[in-house]
């Protein structure tokens, strides 16, 4: 009989960092039949679920919700704030800038992506420096992605919002918080985010499939001189209807979901969600300190001040492959780790620790990739896992 199609025992261990491990009542909540998406009783589960969104993000602003993955709420947000040659500085720190970059010049949006480390993440002071140096102001937004779900290097909004006012400039600040939101800290109108992008299927532990962006009022003045061709995704066609989103059918299900993870969340609470991801990123970070012994693997993110609590990108010894290390970890093991991308294919993999998650999760996981990293004869030191208990018994 082929082992490709042989049932695994037991559940699943989705360690991958998005999509992420649903809970069985958010589930349970989606499971419904299709309703009048303008009925009474639908509109009411919709607005206290936007309302949910809106406390979590900390900001009474706009928030605009599109049937899409995070790609589509990129595109929405550029649309949406710029016209064909207006420019935009966004340092390259990964996969996920570079591909954000990519599709603002498909719109002949003018992209400054200065390079940067990978491993390190852009500096706020070059930030300034370029600010400062755009004297007639033409650079229109600065555009950052909270964390680099394909590096595991997560930036201080905060001092990046410094910067920019540090140069007096008037750029929108705009960041992509689609592997942070949920995760870690995150307040957009304390620290003067214009625009947020974030999808479903991370920190808020639903499908993927609703992406949105949230703005400030001045981003919102910025819409209305932007001149980019767009339909589907215009905010002043969503703003007229009802719901001040989706142009089109709305989906139904997933706002059932959505409403129930914000319940889950707040009861929680998010300052313990956040501590929690904490808790469970430093002791995967335990675990890898140890293994990095033996010239073994080591940690893709070379600044420890900047290491996820999402994401905890895992760098190969020269001559070993991680999709060796994947395979085992999934077809003997069941559990499912990140991968590489594009330029950083077999070069690392990723554990993913968001979302609905706990200790002894976390733990299994660990205990995967020991055996898989020994399996595959990768390099590392023993007693990684040991580490990861010990922090957690003790944190």
């Amino acid at each position: 009989m082929s082992t490709t199609s042989a049932r695994k025992p037991g559940r699943l261990f989705f360690a991958n960092p998005g999509p992420t491990n649903i809970p069985d009542s958010v589930l349970r909540a989606m499971d419904r039949a299709t309703v009048d998406f303008m009925g009474s009783d639908f509109l009411e589960v919709y607005d206290e679920a936007v309302a949910g969104l809106k406390r979590l993000l900390f900001t009474e602003g706009e928030v605009f919700v599109y049937t899409s993955s995070g790609h589509g709420a990129w595109e929405a947000t550029l649309q949406n704030l710029f016209s064909p040659g207006d420019r935009i500085l966004m340092p390259e720190a990964g996969y996920f800038s570079r591909t954000w970059g990519a599709m603002a010049r498909q719109y002949g949006i003018e992209v400054e992506m200065p390079e940067t480390d990978w491993r390190r993440g852009p500096e706020a002071a070059r930030i300034t420096e370029r600010l400062v140096a755009d004297k007639g102001h033409e650079i229109k937004a600065v555009c950052i992605v909270h964390n680099e779900t394909s590096t595991g290097v997560a930036l201080d909004l905060k001092t990046i919002r410094e910067a920019i006012d540090a140069a007096g400039h008037p750029a929108l600040f705009l960041v992509d918080t689609i592997s942070s939101f949920g995760s870690f800290e995150f307040r957009m109108k304390e620290w003067g985010i214009d625009g947020v992008v974030g999808g479903s299927q991370k920190g808020l532990m639903l499908p993927a499939g609703l992406a949105f962006t949230a703005v400030s009022a001045k981003a919102l003045e910025a819409h209305k001189r932007a001149t980019i061709t767009r339909f589907y995704f215009d905010w002043t066609k969503m703003m007229a209807r009802r719901h001040r989103s989706f142009v089109g059918t709305v989906p139904v299900s997933p706002f059932y979901g959505l409403r129930e993870s914000v319940r889950l969340i707040e009861a929680e609470g998010i300052e313990a969600v956040w501590h929690r991801h904490h808790r469970l990123a430093e002791a995967t970070r335990r675990a890898v300190s140890i293994w990095s012994g033996n010239e073994g693997v080591s940690f893709y993110c070379a600044d420890p001040k900047r290491r996820s609590d999402s994401v905890t990108a895992v760098k190969m010894p020269d001559g070993h492959d991680a999709e060796a290390v994947r395979a085992i970890a999934y077809d003997r093991f069941n559990v499912s780790l990140g991968g590489g991308l594009e330029p950083l294919g077999g070069k690392l993999f990723r554990i993913g620790h968001m979302g609905d998650l706990n200790e002894p999760m976390i733990l299994g996981t660990l205990g995967v990739v020991e055996m898989s990293l020994r399996l595959a004869h990768v390099p590392h030191a023993r007693g990684g896992v040991d580490a990861a208990i010990d922090y957690l018994a003790t944190a």
